[in-house]
């Protein structure tokens, strides 16, 4: 909002883990009138009931959710490309399997490229260069570092 003026109408795109962070953004981003496009390898899509709940949530605000495998096709036309580990605390020993699983799910500036024009990038940190490559990460449209510092004041 912050960087946009409004919220209503933006489509953020998810890549990567089914994680908690996802979670947070699926029950949120309806409700504050953003479309959701998530994209997550085969066996780490979000939680079942959080994915109905949003599907409930879109329908209610009429905004829109795509869930796919291709984050090509979840970075279409998005606003705002997302992402966050995919190795969390306490999956330490999954990290080969995950690393394989993720491999594809890097967002670069290739991935920007089927993005809008005025896309940004936000990471909830620290990230990893499997998870964004530094170009993308350093890039004027990353908002890490002001997103890091809003984090600041609700704590």
């Amino acid at each position: 909002q912050e960087h946009y003026g409004r919220l209503n109408g933006l489509t953020i795109a998810w890549i990567g883990d089914g994680n908690n962070v996802l979670h947070s953004i699926m029950t949120s981003a309806a409700k504050l009138g953003m479309h959701l496009r998530i994209a997550t390898p085969k066996g780490f899509e979000p939680d079942l009931r959080i994915t109905k709940t949003t599907e409930e949530y879109s329908k209610e605000y009429g905004t829109k959710l795509l869930l796919t495998a291709d984050p090509l096709e979840a970075a279409d036309g998005a606003n705002v490309l997302v992402t966050d580990t995919c190795i969390s605390m306490g999956q330490e020993e999954e990290k080969e399997e995950r690393l394989k699983a993720f491999r594809g799910y890097q967002i670069t500036m290739q991935t920007a490229k089927f993005a809008a024009s005025n896309w940004t990038f936000l990471h909830c940190l620290p990230r990893k260069p499997e998870e964004v490559d530094d170009e993308v990460f350093y890039s004027p449209q990353s908002l890490v570092f002001q997103e890091a510092e809003n984090r600041k004041w609700t704590i």
